[in-house]
């Protein structure tokens, strides 16, 4: 199915000081569609992110918005049109209670009118409900996690950024995230998502777009990247 273009990255390049890491990275990211970044470590998956969302100041190219020219957009700018990251570290606050994280940065101008209400957060994420009174430092890194999307998703985005949502948690923690995933899927959120485990990215995902060394090595479907198992070892290590 063909996805109308959201988020559009013409010629991008990127890196710290004279250390160049992205060289021309090309690719849209369809409204609806979730889109996996692939790719070993230091290939320039997280210096993506960073660029995108404002982090980083992009050095050559163009990124695009819904139309709108971002690349030289402050973070702050960039989350108002409706972006939202779910950070690598998940960076809760230690001193606020889960309904303060959620409620302090609640937006519903890029929402619907079934957006993401705290009680619907709640019945995304149950534990939360239950940890309610409890501050960021009082959380398990499970549940740390299941705060830091579920803060995301108080913003109503248009494009939910996960960057290396499921690291270092528990196997039924993570299976607990990949099942939200596959539900915010199933809703039409528009996603795009740096992981590990393949596997789960091939059942999730629409499309993958394989890093190396700064270049967009690979493009393609879950069909094409699953029936292309030496893709996996030769890009991915697996």
């Amino acid at each position: 199915m063909k996805h109308e273009p959201l988020l559009t990255c013409r010629g991008l390049e990127a890196g710290y000081g004279a250390s160049q890491v992205l060289f021309g990275l090309d690719f849209d990211v369809g409204a609806g569609e979730v889109v996996a970044l692939l790719g070993r470590n230091g290939m320039g998956k997280s210096t993506t992110i960073k660029t995108l969302v404002g982090g980083l100041r992009a050095k050559k190219g163009e990124i695009h918005f819904g139309g709108t020219p971002i690349h030289g957009a402050r973070a702050d700018a960039i989350a108002r049109l409706g972006v939202a990251i779910v950070p690598e570290g998940r960076q809760c606050f230690p001193n606020l209670t889960v309904r303060e994280h959620l409620v302090a940065f609640a937006d519903t101008r890029n929402g619907r009118r079934d957006g993401w209400t705290l009680d619907r957060l709640y019945a995304l994420f149950p534990r939360l409900k239950e940890r309610a009174g409890h501050t960021g430092n009082q959380l398990s890194g499970g549940e740390q996690q299941m705060l830091a999307i579920a803060r995301a998703l108080s913003t109503n985005p248009r494009l939910l950024v996960l960057d290396e949502a499921t690291e270092g948690l528990a196997p039924v923690i993570r299976d607990e995230i990949w099942h939200c995933l596959a539900r915010l899927k199933a809703d039409g959120q528009t996603t795009l998502v740096v992981d590990k485990y393949v596997e789960k990215l091939v059942q999730l995902a629409d499309r993958h777009l394989i890093l190396e060394r700064g270049r967009i090595a690979w493009s393609g479907t879950s069909v094409e990247l699953d029936a292309d198992r030496e893709l996996w070892s030769r890009y991915l290590g697996v």
